[in-house]
């Protein structure tokens, strides 16, 4: 039964473009997002972060492919990074999804650091054959308006130094939102369930390009 749900499946993402190699060969390719609590579902209900939903819009597209979420809670650009080798070549993703960088800029880290660490990972992934998305982030103005605007352009300039995709702002629509506080949890940092929708609104766009080269 699955088998026969897969080729069909696979005929129809075929029909519509979306196959990558890995499928080509009888598997469904993978998106892996290495990321931290944004994208770890902290504070919700697990199966409700974008992540998941992710797997659901695949399914209700009916495009042949799988979501493996390697996020960490807390965890930065340089731990990304370190963690990177390991999970390329665990799960040979087809697209790599970066959502990194806050937590370098809460703790006070190296922009240069976190730049460095953001193309090497863009890079590797890029080596083991997976194209990739950087998710941009913004920091509040109480960072100072240097500091945010240096790390604003964070994203863009490595995106275009390494020809990798770029979602500008991670959280667009929720965080930039005239009643922002209302998606968010107590803390004020993440996101709430709610929020997640909104999150994979501003991804996909860009994720069913890179399905489709």
């Amino acid at each position: 039964m699955y088998r026969r749900h897969f080729i069909r499946s696979t005929l129809l993402a075929a029909a519509a473009g979306v196959l990558t190699p890995a499928a080509l060969a009888g598997e469904a390719p993978t998106i892996m997002v290495v990321g931290d609590s944004l994208s770890a579902e902290y504070g919700i209900a697990r199966g409700t972060g974008w992540v998941a939903l992710l797997e659901k819009k695949l399914a209700a597209e009916k495009i042949v492919a799988k979501a493996v979420n390697a996020s960490i809670s807390g965890d930065t650009t340089a731990g990304g990074r370190a963690r990177l080798p390991a999970l390329l070549k665990t799960h040979q993703p087809a697209v790599v999804v970066i959502e990194l960088g806050s937590n370098d800029a809460l703790r006070g880290l190296s922009l240069d650091m976190t730049e460095s660490n953001l193309s090497a990972m863009t890079q590797a992934a890029q080596k083991a054959g997976a194209k990739v998305l950087l998710a941009g982030m913004q920091m509040p103005p109480n960072y100072g308006a240097d500091y945010g605007k240096r790390f604003l352009e964070l994203y863009p300039k490595v995106a275009k130094a390494n020809n990798a995709a770029l979602v500008p702002f991670f959280l667009e629509g929720v965080a930039d939102r005239p009643n922002a506080l209302e998606l968010f949890q107590p803390d004020r940092i993440h996101p709430t369930a709610a929020a997640h929708p909104i999150i994979l609104g501003n991804l996909w766009p860009e994720l069913q390009k890179l399905l489709k080269k």
